[in-house]
């Protein structure tokens, strides 16, 4: 069990691609991941690379983007999207290309960590919490996600995905359709 790589090396390049709060968010990120994955039986060590790098490509220009997610034949609708969404699909294939990391658990938890899906993994589901629940982030309801996170992972990423709908709807923006459907698969 767990993942091998060389933690200062990886830092380094990570740190290269995002300014420092960027940097300190995706730390934190691994940290909680790391916690969630004791907590709720995941893999440690693939948590925490996954919050290490789930942000990549999170500071590139969106035209950057556009070129990977053409290249890579994205459908249309990742690339009509909103393009805050854009940096873990782009993510997940730059981690691979360029830092050479091929564990297909990391690579998903990446690429669905903004927008959910449908069956998520173990993994998916903590990475993606992480994300929510990281010490440096500060948005009405994040301290009700921790506490929930503390209880039922499910339903504290389910409380999570309804705020993040709530408030895209509130600001007339579209939802992603990914979004929904991992928030109503994690009702039932």
């Amino acid at each position: 069990m767990g993942i091998k790589y060389d933690r200062e090396m990886l830092l380094e390049q990570v740190r290269l691609q995002m300014n420092e709060k960027r940097y300190r968010h995706s730390l934190g990120v691994a940290d909680s991941a790391r916690r969630l994955a004791e907590r709720y039986g995941a893999d440690p060590d693939k948590a925490e690379l996954a919050g290490y790098v789930h942000d990549y490509c999170k500071c590139w220009p969106a035209e950057r983007m556009r070129e990977y997610l053409v290249r890579y034949d994205f459908p249309d609708d990742v690339l009509q999207g909103d393009k805050n969404l854009w940096h873990a699909f782009v993510g997940a294939i730059v981690i691979q290309t360029e830092l050479g990391i091929t564990d297909p658990d990391v690579l998903q938890a990446v690429r669905y960590h903004t927008t959910g899906r449908v069956g998520m993994s173990l993994l998916e589901k903590v990475v993606c919490l992480a994300d929510y629940i990281e010490p440096n982030r500060d948005f009405p309801g994040v301290d009700e996600i921790r506490i929930r996170a503390e209880q039922d992972l499910d339903q504290a990423l389910a409380f999570a995905l309804g705020g993040t709908i709530q408030d895209l709807i509130s600001r007339n923006k579209p939802v992603y359709p990914l979004t929904l459907l991992a928030y109503n698969d994690l009702l039932v």
